[in-house]
């Protein structure tokens, strides 16, 4: 299963992102193909605060148009929306202890650990700092 990082959902949904084009195709695959896809929740809050932060975009995201970006993703039949379960600690302070994380990077941390513990086997994100993070695979869908 592959799951999306918190930047490809801001590329998909930013039309003046440079990134738009490659996101927005990429998600819209997963979205209306057969196989299972994932958002971990974090994302989803993560999503939410950055599209709508008036110091990261102008003119932010207004909250109902973000809400409803949202809520078509949850649309889509073959997305499984995943958080932390009962055995989630364990696996995120092994990657912690790991990948020496400490800082903002444990927010990385915590979206590995939740991909690991729901059985993902690939991360999508634009984002380097899942580099010292070995519980998921992490590719870049925009890369060419």
């Amino acid at each position: 299963m592959i799951a999306l990082d918190t930047n490809i959902l801001v590329y998909a949904h930013r039309a003046d992102s440079e990134w738009h084009t490659r996101a927005s195709a990429a998600v819209a695959d997963l979205a209306n193909g057969s196989g299972s896809w994932a958002i971990p929740w974090p994302c989803i809050h993560e999503f939410f605060s950055v599209v709508t932060h008036p110091r990261i975009f102008s003119p932010p995201t207004p909250r109902e148009r973000a809400c409803a970006q949202v809520d078509a993703w949850l649309e889509s039949p073959s997305l499984v929306m995943i958080g932390e379960d009962a055995g989630y600690w364990e696996t995120l302070r092994a990657s912690i202890m790991s990948g020496k994380i400490a800082g903002p990077a444990v927010h990385d941390a915590r979206i590995s650990a939740i991909c690991s513990r729901h059985g993902v086997n690939e991360l999508w994100s634009a984002d380097r700092d899942f580099s010292r993070i070995t519980a998921v695979r992490v590719r870049n869908p925009l890369a060419t």
